[in-house]
């Protein structure tokens, strides 16, 4: 176990670092004068000249990735936005609790839908079930995030009235000017996003889920325990659902690193502060920091999640770390 572990982690690193590669060189390559934009629109060749030099841009461009590595593993910096000022890190900081409200709540609400679905549909195939959760997966695959949450912040939001349309409330320590704050107003605000986000993934799960306690229920060991006069929900308990889920595991905890990193979607549609507006709004304003700093900063939640699933699953299934 220890083995895989290490290895699992030195994988981590290498990727890690192939990442941050290709970010700093898509960063520094892409047309534009990064020393430029760094002093705004009323830039003087003096201060491009200064930038260039704070930058490292006067150097070759090994000891410039090597810098930037230098700032993001020991200083533990990202620099500072072009068009506020603002600390990057602090920046992100501030923004990854919202998207983290999102992605969380949203794979509770996916987990909750997709359990009971696709466990009866597979118990029952071919039944009323089992047809509506095909159609479910259907639709939830092939509509899109951004009409999803229009037509419910249309139908729910704005005809019933039931929930706010946009905004967010912090959940602990709220600021003295928010119009609102606590657990219940956050809850309460991202109904609607959560709804939004779990819709697909929801459908993505049912399909999956099924599939896997279908091809479980034919295996030889179910069988056997069936034979020896095992009472049906112990079979399912011990033999069926424990083994058939097992996979869902490595997807749920993968699936949940990259919806970190890609919510960008449903957060603007319900005005939500989180990494995915401030990514649109970086990209609208060509701020290559917060940029370079919401990619690395997802990049990481993507392998940190990756390698925890891999080593969650090789403890409980030792296969895994034998291959």
């Amino acid at each position: 176990m220890l083995i895989y572990v290490i290895r699992r982690l030195l994988w981590a690193v290498v990727l890690f670092i192939a990442v941050t590669m290709v970010t700093y060189m898509i960063f520094y390559v892409i047309p534009a004068n990064p020393a430029r934009l760094a002093c705004g629109q009323r830039a003087t060749e003096e201060c491009i000249t200064n930038a260039s030099h704070r930058l490292g841009l006067d150097r070759p461009v090994p000891i410039q990735y090597g810098l930037f590595l230098k700032r993001l593993t020991i200083d533990h910096s990202l620099g500072r936005s072009f068009t506020n000022r603002r600390d990057v890190n602090q920046t992100i900081l501030d923004a990854a609790p919202v998207t983290a409200s999102l992605v969380f709540g949203g794979a509770i609400l996916w987990m909750l839908l997709a359990l009971p679905i696709g466990i009866l549909s597979a118990l029952r195939p071919r039944s009323m079930l089992d047809r509506g959760a095909t159609v479910f997966v259907l639709l939830g695959i092939s509509l899109p995030v951004v009409w999803i949450g229009l037509v419910l912040q249309y139908a729910i939001g704005f005809r019933l009235g039931w929930f706010p349309n946009a905004g967010y409330c912090d959940f602990i320590n709220p600021e003295a000017t928010a119009s609102c704050g606590g657990p219940v107003q956050w809850a309460y605000h991202l109904v609607l996003p959560w709804i939004t986000f779990a819709l697909l993934f929801s459908a993505i799960y049912v399909r999956m889920i099924r599939a896997n306690v279908m091809d479980t229920l034919g295996e030889d060991y179910v069988r056997t325990a069936r034979a020896k006069g095992a009472p049906e929900q112990q079979v399912m308990r011990n033999h069926v659902l424990r083994n058939a889920l097992l996979p869902i595991v490595t997807m749920l905890g993968m699936d949940i690193g990259i919806a970190l990193g890609g919510a960008i979607f449903t957060e603007t549609i319900f005005g939500l502060p989180g990494l995915g507006r401030l990514a649109v709004q970086a990209l609208e304003t060509f701020d290559l920091p917060m940029i370079q700093g919401v990619v690395v900063f997802s990049t990481l939640c993507i392998i940190i999640f990756s390698v925890a699933v891999d080593i969650a699953y090789a403890w409980i299934d030792p296969r895994i770390r034998l291959g």
